[in-house]
Order: structure tokens, then sequence, then C-alpha cells
């Protein structure tokens, strides 16, 4: 077989056959390859017209039709059947060829893999896809991690199938080993906290100010047209909209209420424990999700009281909406916030060199988060790239200032009437714990020293301290 590919991709589930199909349509040979071979035939057939593909039935056969240096992108699930196509393909391949895991594979496993094949002299390169199968064949965004090497010959072509913004592409390389899949998974963790925030946000509009899920879906519309406008936002206007063709009822009423999660926002919460990066609204929209699974935990709490529900007047309810409006965007703002704290603590953690401004950049367009601030996000971090907080930046201050007594009222009301907002209440403990000057933390402090010797530091001179509380006087040592 003659070497002719420029790309190849074995795994031809929905998202390996959208990104074959992308790389085809904009000009690229393309290698297939799947374990059933039916699947890559049935690729071919229905669309070998879109460009030119290279169907392949063998692992032996996929390799050898691909220029060097080879450019083999695997798209299978994480995990042990990501580690045993490495390890079929890795013996074929020759020093500088290039693995791209696609899928969302945990950034831990990545350093893995990368240290190992980079001992073989391959590159092994973590790529972040974000988009869905839409994006995927539209243009998704793509933040690579690896050599920047590999970058150097695959960027040319990430970057002419993602997603375009403003003549920009959204895909970069992002850092050395796992940082890809890192700042992926936090872009899912962010996105689990959007739509919980979201979904707190019609919540309390139809269980407070009284509105029809239609309403809702034009109240939403109407916010999609200003700061709050983004892709969450505009398909959750839709989805209120719909009404279900078997019942006449909102479709959103037909739906079970348990949602479902394929691990990534539990691995971001799970790694910001450990890189203790608080993470916190991020964390409550995992939980909550967890919580709605919860059917017999649910069953036992159900009838017991709550708060009161008091209707609403026409104008009270558009008083309402309008401080609810204000709660979801700075509780959004804290979220991203939070995020990109995350990528800062993991890029201290791990060495990495990450430009925050990109990551804002690239998420602008083809991703599930997109939205129209993250135009402002970037250009905060061009004017200072080494802004700790969304919130240094002026204008973010002067919104969240703006929206303090809507942003509070909403909360309090949420408790008043027992609608529940954890996303929404931690967004707001967070900003209130970070902006405190003194926090109970010292209380804790004297505790840990009381029962474990722990010991603790004091406001008036250096070192660490011991009181001995058990002893006569309680006398206080340098430890």
């Amino acid at each position: 077989m003659n070497a002719s590919a420029a790309i190849g991709v074995t795994g031809l589930g929905v998202m390996g056959r959208n990104l074959a199909r992308n790389f085809a349509r904009n000009g690229y040979t393309v290698a297939v390859h799947n374990r059933s071979a039916g699947r890559t035939h049935a690729l071919v057939e229905e669309f070998g017209h879109e460009g030119a593909f290279v169907p392949a039935e063998s692992p032996a056969e996929f390799v050898a039709a691909l220029e060097r240096p080879r450019r083999l992108m695997i798209m299978v699930q994480a995990g042990a059947a990501t580690d045993a196509v490495i390890g079929e393909f890795a013996p074929l391949l020759d020093a500088g060829d290039m693995i791209i895991d696609a899928g969302n594979a945990h950034y831990a496993d990545t350093r893995r893999r990368e240290a190992a094949l980079r001992e073989r002299g391959l590159h092994f390169v973590g790529t972040g896809v974000s988009g869905g199968e839409e994006g995927a064949l539209h243009g998704p965004s793509i933040m690579v991690g690896g050599s920047a090497e590999s970058y150097a010959v695959l960027g040319p072509m990430f970057e002419k199938v993602s997603a375009q913004v403003d003549g920009e592409p959204c895909a970069a390389y992002i850092g050395s080993d796992g940082a890809g899949h890192f700042v992926k998974m936090v872009h899912n963790g962010i996105e689990y906290a959007d739509m919980q925030l979201i979904a707190e946000a019609y919540d309390l509009l139809r269980q407070v100010a009284g509105y029809t899920p239609g309403e809702i879906a034009d109240v939403f519309r109407r916010w999609n047209e200003g700061r709050l406008g983004s892709y969450l936002v505009e398909i959750t206007a839709e989805v209120l909209a719909h009404v279900d063709a078997e019942t006449g009822a909102p479709f959103v009423d037909v739906v079970v209420d348990a949602a479902g999660q394929k691990g990534t926002g539990r691995w971001t919460v799970q790694t910001a424990l450990d890189l203790a990066s608080p993470v916190t609204a991020i964390a409550q929209a995992t939980f909550a999700r967890a919580a709605s699974g919860q059917s017999e935990l649910r069953a036992a709490y159900a009838g017991l009281p709550g708060g009161t529900r008091p209707k609403l007047s026409r104008t009270e309810a558009e008083r309402f909406a309008s401080q609810v409006e204000h709660a979801l965007y700075a509780s959004k703002v804290i979220a991203y916030d939070q995020g990109w704290k995350m990528i800062q603590d993991a890029a201290a953690e791990y060495g990495w060199k990450i430009d925050l401004g990109t990551v804002a950049r690239i998420w602008r367009g083809g991703c599930i988060i997109r939205a129209s601030f993250l135009d402002r996000i970037r250009a905060a971090y061009a004017a200072d790239r080494d802004l700790v907080s969304l919130l240094g930046e002026m204008e973010f201050a002067m919104e969240i200032t703006d929206a303090q007594v809507p942003w509070r009222e909403t909360v309090s009301s949420a408790a008043r009437r027992g609608v529940p907002v954890p996303a929404f209440s931690a967004a707001l403990a967070h900003y209130d714990t970070l902006r405190a000057g003194r926090l109970p933390a010292a209380l804790l402090q004297g505790q840990r020293d009381y029962f474990g010797a722990h010991t603790y530091g004091r406001t008036d001179r250096p070192g660490a301290f011991h009181t001995h509380w058990a002893a006569p006087g309680r006398p206080e040592t340098t430890a």
C-alpha cells in the first residue's frame, strides 16, 4: 500500500468517524481503521464522496498507509482500551512518529503514556477535543498537549479543521505531556457548573416566579442576546420551548429528573482536591448530578418540610427574573474563575507553561462552553499574563459589585422557599470566603493543635507553635 495518508484515525465511533470526515473535507487524505472492518467500509461507502479515504483492515495495513512522520489518531474508550490500542500500534511505528489520543483520557494516564513512548522515540500527543459529534465534524475546539515538535507538524492540520472565530482557529498547543487533556478536563468541569447554574435559574423562574417552560424559553432567548450569550443558554431555550409530540406536555416535564455523567466532572473535582484548588461551584454541580440519581434517598426525604412559596404578581416575577439574571451571571463568572485558577495550580504543580489567554481564545468556538464573555477573559489575560483572578479585571469586578444585592436576594429567596440552588450558593460562598479579611480557619488550626499537636502559626511573629493543652497554664512552645 502506498503511504499516501496525511493522518490516520482508528476507532470509528461517532467522534472518530466525524473527525476523519472533517480532515477529509479539509483536503487531507485520511487512513481509516476500526477493529470491526465493517464500520471502516461503511464509512467509506457512505461518505467517500467527501474526500480521500484509505480504508485499512489490519493495523499493519493502516500504518503502511501513513506518510512519515506517521500521524495516528486513536479514538477509543479511555482507560484500558486506549492502552491496548497503543500496545498494538506502537511496535509498528518508527522514531519520530506520533500517536494522538483525541479521546477523553485522564491527564495522569496521558502523562504516563507520553513518558513511556518518549523513551521509544515516539511522540504521544494527548489532545482534548470539545464540541461533541457536531463539533468534531464541523469544527471543534482542540487542546493539544505533548512535545512542541509534534505540534509543529500537527498544528497546521488541527488549526485548519478546528472552529474559526474572527479568522482565528480554536486550536492551540497547551503544554507538555498531559496539559491538553488536563485543560479539556477542566473545560468539562466548568461545563458541569455552567449547566447546573442554568438549570437552577430555570428552576427558580418556574418555582418562584411561576413562569411556564415556554415563558422561560423566551427569558433565556432574551438573555442570550446580552452578556449571558452562549451556546448553553441558546440550546436551553430550545429545550424549554420543545413540546413532547406524544403527550403535548412540555418536553422538560416528561424527562426523568436524574442526570447522567461520564466522569470528567468527577475527575475535575477529585483532581482539585489533590491540588487543593477550591472549585466549589464545579464540585456542587457534580454532586447535584449524583444526588439526582439517588432515588431511594430522595424518596426518604420526600414530604419533609421546606420553605413557603407565596405566589408573585407579574411585576414581582419580572423583578425576580432580573435578579436571577444577575445571580446567574455572577455565579458563572465565579465558576469560570475557579476553572482558570485550577489550571494555574496544575501548571505550577507540573511545570506546564500554559497561556490562559490562549485557553479563552480557543474556547470561543466549537466547544460546549463557548460564550461571548470569553473574548473579555482573553483580553484580561492579554493585558496581564499573571492575573490571579478574573475579578482582578476592572469590568468583571464592577459587574460582581453590581450583582451583590440581586445575587444575595436570589440565594436567600431560594432558601426561604426551599428551592435547591447548590451551585448558586457555592459560588456566592466562594466569593465571600475569598473576600473575607479573616476566616475561621484560625479556630480550625486551634482544634487541630488541640487533638493532634499539628501546630499553628501566629499573626505577631514567624514560626510554628504548639500549645500544651493538658499542661497546667497551657504553655506554648516553638515547634
